[in-house]
């Protein structure tokens, strides 16, 4: 399996909570960074454990995966029913068919609004178009 498929099958394996098909996809000592709040994970029974013990009422949707040579990067989506919806730009390093380094930013609508309002300077991203939102004009306008 190609890097890019190493990575697209973590995300399935984790989408259908086959735990231990993710530990076989990530090595022994893998280490996984979120710097947005600040933890790494070390090993992939932490990792599988971090994963799986997570509240349920979540969903992953792939948004795209990149790669470059044994270097992947992945977006993804994850509606949670009680938590709304985050987002993860996710950029995996790969090596003999399992991941051994991932940095993971993890990020929610929450964390957008605790970041202030922005005023004309920015304006947001409708999820279904990309279309400024009714409260607030785009850049340039208004």
């Amino acid at each position: 399996m190609d890097s890019s498929g190493v990575v697209e099958a973590l995300w399935d394996r984790t989408q259908a909570r086959a735990w231990s098909a993710v530990a076989g996809l990530v090595a022994e000592d893998v280490v996984v960074e979120w710097p947005i709040s600040a933890e790494r994970i070390v090993g992939n029974k932490n990792f599988v454990a971090v994963n799986s013990e997570y509240p349920g009422g979540w969903s992953i949707r792939v948004l795209r995966i990149v790669a470059d040579g044994n270097e992947v990067v992945s977006e993804v989506e994850v509606p949670h029913d009680e938590f709304g919806v985050f987002r993860a730009p996710s950029f995996w390093t790969v090596e003999q068919g399992r991941i051994v380094r991932g940095r993971e930013y993890w990020t929610s609508r929450q964390v957008a609004d605790i970041a202030g309002d922005h005023g004309c300077r920015v304006s947001p991203m409708c999820a279904q178009h990309g279309a400024p939102s009714a409260h607030r004009p785009a850049i340039g306008k208004g």
